[in-house]
């Protein structure tokens, strides 16, 4: 059973959609269910001069967990800086929104790894150094999104073709 909290992210999820050029994009699925996420960025400056997440939008097609951790992970990050959106656990989403049935917590990781995926894309395309640790969690995503493609390829395609009509 869901948490409070989960129904609450779930019926009245905060920051879907999409962000029109944005600064990063992450894109994450779990080969066992099928889930898939979209996570965009918008980068700013903060009044420190540091660089926050100014904006955080998502496109997740999964379950009520998935859907519930994705608006969880935006309220989470947006507004604060780039390395405290890095240190973003899947155990504090799960915690933040009172747990969630084991057989769901993957998808907390998902929303966790779409945000550090499009953060990882952000700092790339502005040929910044990426700490270790994303690197090595892209790394992992890269190899497992590979065969995501392989078994659910032309799900994945039609999917895209259907967010290309929506922009």
């Amino acid at each position: 059973m869901y948490s409070k909290k989960v129904r609450a992210a779930f019926l009245k999820p905060h920051h879907m959609g999409r962000i029109k050029e944005p600064d990063g994009i992450g894109t994450v699925g779990n080969i066992v269910c099928g889930d898939v996420m979209y996570l965009y960025i918008k980068v700013g400056k903060n009044s420190k001069g540091e660089e926050i997440l100014k904006d955080i939008r998502w496109e997740t097609f999964g379950c009520a967990a998935a859907i519930a951790t994705s608006s969880t992970v935006a309220d989470l990050a947006i507004g604060k800086p780039l390395e405290y959106a890095i240190d973003l656990s899947n155990q504090g989403i799960v915690s933040g929104l009172g747990g969630l049935p084991s057989n769901k917590i993957h998808c907390s990781v998902l929303a966790v790894d779409a945000l550090h995926e499009a953060i990882y894309d952000y700092l790339k395309k502005n040929n910044r150094k990426i700490p270790e640790k994303l690197q090595k969690r892209h790394e992992t995503l890269k190899a497992e999104i590979e065969e995501l493609k392989e078994k659910y390829g032309e799900f994945i395609q039609m999917q895209d073709n259907l967010l290309k009509k929506k922009a």
